[in-house]
């Protein structure tokens, strides 16, 4: 259940629900032969699955749908509500991760594991491109290292994700 402060336990039919969707994401990139474009040597198969799980509690937190995809990579409909990115990493003391490449939309960050998850805020992509946070950690590409600091709170995304599903009729999601 979401609290003030951005604080989502999943609840086990949640947790089921996401787990399965990282799990199915996982094998269909064994299926094609993907892998990380990021330079990631090891746990995909966490990885997968606690994304999966922290883009549920995202959506959670601020009242927007979350339609699971497998294999969508990136693509306009975003992983939740109208174009939303989650980015979700194991400790609460990391950054927002935002890639070189990644498109001008809000990115939220999560952090924690299964199945107790905090939604810092967002922030825009082009805002958090900023030469000062681009860094590079444990032998990875450069990304943007976003600080907790920078993030914009959380109601100012749900009321800008609210506006748009009026605006666009809500159903089409």
């Amino acid at each position: 259940m979401p609290s003030h402060d951005g604080c989502v336990t999943l609840n086990p039919s949640q947790l089921q629900s996401a787990v399965n969707v990282g799990a199915a994401r996982h094998m269909a990139a064994l299926r094609r032969g993907l892998e990380d474009r990021h330079g990631a040597l090891a746990g995909g198969w966490s990885l997968h699955i606690e994304g999966a799980c922290g883009e549920y509690a995202a959506a959670i937190a601020l009242h927007l749908p979350w339609t699971p995809n497998i294999n969508t990579f990136k693509g306009p409909a975003g992983d939740i509500g109208r174009g939303v990115e989650v980015r979700t990493r194991s400790r609460h003391d990391y950054d927002l991760i935002v890639r070189k490449d990644d498109f001008n939309r809000p990115f939220v960050l999560v952090t924690g594991i299964a199945p107790h998850f905090r939604v810092r805020g967002w922030i825009m992509g082009d805002d958090a491109k900023r030469p000062e946070w681009l860094r590079e950690h444990g032998g990875r590409e450069a990304a943007y290292f976003v600080p907790f600091e920078a993030l914009r709170p959380l109601i100012e995304l749900e009321e800008a994700q609210f506006a748009l599903s009026r605006n666009h009729g809500g159903d089409d999601q």
